[in-house]
């Protein structure tokens, strides 16, 4: 079969243009085999592990789909974690952006108050956690009336938190003309009969087990005692000298512990668990994509939600007690391409854990001897110099669309009568800008926001100081948000 290309499939020039400028150059199987098949509005259960590109595999027809005039939401999208909700709408927002799709994500512990203002804007796909997306829809601040797409992302994780009947609850309260995905990495009966119950005549698509782990990862094993644990750790990273690299550990002590271990040996890191505010995560989250240190220190929490392409080695400081997690931790490694390495560090009382793993990925894991006292000391400098730079970040997809995007701030909104339409006819209207140039626009009740794209913010911003919008004088400044 010759190899396929975006270009292939009949996409707006919108959405073409943003495929380039995130370096989506050919598809993965998950995604040849999904978007035909989406832009055809059929129903569809797709079985694909993590890091095969299935984010985009919805995300592209969804955005192409999408009517942008609309203002009620068009497409919903259930993630079981809020880490995955807040990188599905990062990832939808790229993917559309350039046609001015809004995206926004609802998730538990963020006030209610500021998302049902969000949502009061025009809203095209709402992403969010199932219990929120509940909330939100009892409340009546989530308008279903329009939504034509539901997208169910990691429905066995869905059911592994109990959130499946939660998800049957919503479901119950979507219009039933709709086109629905569910995708998860293995299909347990309750998602299969949840898909049965709910779905139109689904395809079923099955992306190969042979990519349970990818091919672009070495996996390998390591035998040691708990108290040599951190020790072990800091031999292997100053031998293998990552540019970057998540520790996962299975509970928070031991992250806490690993993480202080290290920092206070200059380590360039930081620390993610369930027992941090959520702004914190994000925090770290965001930090750790920008490049900003080189070592994540993590319990599975990031296993998923974590697309960064270039982390160049996992390490599993505990063996994971779930043999998916094995999957989703190394899976974050040896992403679009790239080579990666996933170290394991396992105990002799761990090795039930291990053969479960093996069993389930289908092959034995490769032992390798602990670094020796010599490898050590021939890799500290090399070590020691890299730990003091900055880690470069070669793919960051956001920075890249966002290049050339200013956003504006305007001093006026819904109280002032104002409309998007005002805002696209006077801007449209300043010589060598078009509409084309105008991205998503947000009105709120005393200002508004309008992203500015292809390099022209700085004309509009010079062009609006003398320039009235509907008859008013607002003053106008670059956003700092």
């Amino acid at each position: 079969m010759s190899e396929r290309k975006f270009d292939d499939y009949d996409l707006s020039d919108e959405i073409k243009r943003a495929l380039v400028v995130l370096k989506y150059n050919t598809p993965t199987e998950v995604q040849s085999e999904v978007i035909p098949k989406a832009l055809e509005k059929q129903d569809l259960v797709v079985k694909s592990h993590t890091g095969s590109g299935k984010t985009a595999s919805f995300g592209i027809p969804i955005c192409e789909m999408i009517e942008w005039e609309e203002k009620k939401p068009q497409a919903l999208i259930l993630t079981p974690t809020r880490e995955l909700a807040v990188q599905v709408r990062e990832d939808i927002t790229n993917i559309g952006r350039l046609k001015r799709i809004k995206a926004m994500a609802v998730y538990g512990k963020e006030p209610f108050a500021k998302q049902k203002e969000e949502l009061k804007q025009k809203t095209h796909v709402v992403v969010g956690t199932p219990g929120r997306v509940l909330d939100h829809i009892d409340r009546g601040t989530l308008d279903l009336e329009k939504i034509k797409f539901l997208i169910i992302d990691e429905a066995d994780e869905m059911l592994n938190m109990g959130f499946i009947n939660v998800v049957e609850s919503i479901i119950k309260e979507l219009p039933t003309n709709r086109v629905t995905m569910v995708f998860s990495a293995t299909l347990p009966k309750d998602v299969e009969s949840l898909c049965h119950k709910y779905m139109s005549d689904p395809t079923y698509i099955e992306i190969a087990s042979t990519t349970i782990t990818t091919d672009t990862i070495d996996h390998r094993l390591i035998e040691v005692n708990e108290a040599e644990k951190i020790s072990l750790l800091k031999d292997v990273t100053v031998v293998e000298n990552p540019d970057s690299c998540i520790v996962f550990c299975n509970t928070k002590e031991h992250v806490d512990t690993v993480f202080n271990e290290l920092e206070s040996a200059n380590y360039s890191c930081e620390k993610l668990h369930g027992g941090l505010e959520q702004e914190d995560r994000f925090a770290v989250m965001n930090g750790f994509k920008l490049g900003n240190f080189r070592y994540l220190i993590a319990t599975d929490v990031a296993a998923r939600g974590i697309d960064i392409d270039n982390v160049t080695i996992v390490i599993n400081y505990d063996v994971p007690m779930e043999k998916e997690s094995y999957v989703h931790r190394t899976g974050r490694t040896g992403r679009a391409g790239n080579k990666g390495k996933a170290i394991t560090f396992a105990t002799s009382y761990e090795n039930k854990y291990v053969k479960a793993i093996e069993r389930y990925i289908g092959f034995s894991i490769p032992s390798m001897e602990a670094p020796t006292y010599e490898d050590v000391k021939n890799g500290k400098a090399a070590f020691e110099e890299k730990i003091i730079g900055r880690r470069i970040v070669k793919n960051n997809k956001t920075a890249r669309i966002n290049k050339d995007i200013i956003k504006l701030h305007f001093s006026g909104g819904k109280k002032k009568k104002l409309r998007a339409v005002d805002f696209v006819g006077t801007i449209a209207k300043i010589p060598g800008v078009t509409a084309e140039d105008i991205g998503i626009i947000t009105i709120q009740d005393t200002l508004t926001y309008v992203d500015i794209l292809n390099g022209k913010g700085s004309l509009v911003l010079e062009a609006m100081e003398n320039t009235t919008v509907k008859g008013k004088k607002l003053k106008v400044s670059k956003a700092h948000k």
